[in-house]
């Protein structure tokens, strides 16, 4: 598995996934994928294999509906206000743990931190039926 971070959240996840054994993964703007169309991000990561990793869930998770395929989807939901790179990181830790043994292709993670500082985690499938 490789995660395609989105330029929402910091490199430093890329950075936390490789030396958690995934090497591949990347940050877009190591891509040169800054500015980007959402929709071009999502065909990248589909065509290269990356599960996208994104805070941008109102965005992102239609365009992975309208997919037949795709590598998988983690949206990391933040309460107004608490977004920080130690949010990030936390959510991030949390999708991981959840990984451990299970594939994640066409399918959506969401790990949500609430206003009361309560993480929930949602898998469910997407995909064109």
């Amino acid at each position: 598995m490789k995660f395609l971070i989105d330029e929402c959240l910091s490199p430093t996840l890329a950075v936390i996934a490789r030396k958690r054994g995934f090497p591949e993964s990347m940050h877009v703007s190591w891509l040169g994928l800054r500015s980007r169309k959402d929709w071009l991000l999502v065909r990248r990561a589909i065509r290269d294999g990356y599960v996208l990793v994104t805070n941008d869930t109102a965005d992102f998770t239609p365009l992975m509906e309208r997919e037949r395929r795709h590598p998988g989807l983690i949206c990391m939901n933040v309460a107004h206000g608490l977004m920080n790179l130690a949010v990030q990181t936390s959510l991030f830790e949390h999708a991981l743990a959840q990984l451990a043994d299970i594939d994640l292709a066409g399918q959506v993670l969401e790990v949500t931190l609430t206003s009361d500082h309560t993480v929930r985690v949602n898998r469910y499938a997407t995909g064109v039926r």
